[in-house]
């Protein structure tokens, strides 16, 4: 008979490199599959790393990383005394905090709507009308919504019919925000229910039935089961959200915005993107991508901290 000595000095061991070894061998398959996923991130996330020295020089494609005349924190100072500064912060944070107001509760929604349909058929439909958006172009997502919200457009032809005047609302500062998030939603909310939907298939089914029992209704075991079982996803993946916050991706905005609406819709990647492509100013570019990341860092962090302190689910 093994003593709880033996077993508590088994369960103490340390992990040696045989040990990782072993494992590498013993799960081989896996880790060769692991193999272009890390290759991927080494070469386009780890590797230009380096290049985050440029924020701090006056980088010339002549004299190289290395060679170029080293500034300090010039391009933070101009970049936080330019009136534009404050501008894209506040659009990229409006934004993004709007998305994740309406954005991150629809795939939520979704999910749990359609796990109460048990019509399969009908199921099947909701789930395929709702995922196709996501795989639509972007390029494409933009013409639609150029087409639909143009002057001329679908939207605009039923509203003159019903005595309302023409009006071009991609040009509109006060609706560019609106039309963002809005079009994000729609063809996002389908394909991020996904996760969610398999989070619910994975709780016991054996707490449905003693709901039922207890004389539960429907909304009493979404709420009651339902929520608390797929809850730790909802939290990893709200942190995950958090930590993007000064993220808004540039693709949509720069085949929407116009000079009209800069006021409204212009964000740090499109900043960036013009500073650092059109301009060529390039160490100014990476200054400000250089902040945004460890904006995002912090937002990260902290929500990941709040997370551990008031639940039991957090990244690490």
């Amino acid at each position: 008979m093994v003593s709880i000595k033996h077993v508590a000095l088994r369960k103490t061991k340390k992990y040696s490199f045989q040990d990782f070894i072993k494992e590498i061998k013993r799960y081989k398959t896996i880790y060769i599959m692991l193999i272009p996923v890390a290759l991927y991130y080494l070469i386009f996330h780890y590797g230009p790393m380096y290049g985050l020295v440029i924020s701090f020089k006056d980088f010339s494609p002549r004299l190289g990383v290395m060679g170029s005349e080293w500034v300090g924190l010039k391009h933070f100072q101009s970049f936080f005394s330019s009136y534009y500064a404050w501008r894209v912060i506040r659009n990229t944070f409006l934004i993004s905090v709007l998305d994740i107001a309406l954005g991150f509760p629809a795939p939520i929604l979704l999910a749990l709507l359609l796990n109460e349909i048990h019509k399969k058929v009908f199921k099947r439909t909701i789930q395929t009308i709702t995922y196709l958006p996501h795989f639509i172009s972007m390029v494409v997502i933009c013409g639609i919504l150029k087409d639909f919200l143009g002057r001329d457009g679908a939207i605009n032809d039923i509203l003159n019919f019903l005595g309302f005047a023409r009006d071009n609302y991609l040009q509109n500062p006060d609706l560019f925000r609106g039309i963002y998030v809005g079009s994000g939603i729609w063809q996002g909310v389908g394909y991020g229910s996904i996760i969610y939907l398999a989070a619910i298939s994975g709780i016991d089914q054996a707490l449905y039935e003693a709901a039922t029992i207890d004389g539960a209704g429907r909304f009493k075991k979404i709420f009651h089961v339902t929520i608390p079982g797929i809850l730790p996803t909802i939290i990893i993946l709200f942190i995950l959200r958090v930590g993007n916050t000064m993220t808004v991706g540039f693709e949509k905005i720069m085949l929407l915005y116009s000079p009209v609406t800069y006021e409204t819709a212009d964000v740090i990647s499109t900043f960036v993107y013009r500073m650092g492509l059109e301009q060529m100013k390039f160490s100014y570019s990476a200054a400000i991508g250089l902040f945004n990341s460890v904006i995002n860092f912090i937002l990260l962090l902290a929500a990941n901290k709040i997370s551990k302190r008031f639940s039991e689910t957090s990244l690490w």
